[in-house]
């Protein structure tokens, strides 16, 4: 196996609902109500969801949400500064995380 991502797998999305279908069917109408046009513009809403893919680490949103980005009119400067802005809070979380880390270790350090 090269890799566990597949593309062909998004083509096997909708077998998500084969055992539960109510459960996908409430989470497959969520999604549809979250990504329709509100205060927000699809194209933000694109934006916002390119983002949210790259700190998930999730390739085939980021596939899909590149390509809504795209098709809602969107530029790859602003796809670029979008991830940018991602990176950004996942950075600082990864570093807020790091006073746990130092936190844990201080203690274990003052135990020996």
């Amino acid at each position: 196996m090269d890799t566990y991502y597949k593309p062909v797998d998004l083509t096997k999305f909708e077998e998500i609902e084969k055992e539960v279908p109510i459960l996908a069917k409430k989470s497959f109408d969520y999604y549809k109500t979250v990504f329709s046009e509100g205060e927000l513009t699809e194209r933000q809403e694109s934006l916002i969801g390119l983002a949210a893919a790259h700190t998930v680490q999730c390739p085939y949103r980021i596939d899909a949400f590149t390509q809504a980005c795209l098709e809602k009119g969107s530029n790859p400067a602003e796809m670029t500064e979008a991830v940018h802005a991602a990176t950004a809070i996942r950075r600082g979380a990864s570093l807020v995380h790091g006073i746990l880390m130092r936190n844990t270790a201080e203690w274990m350090y003052l135990r020996l």
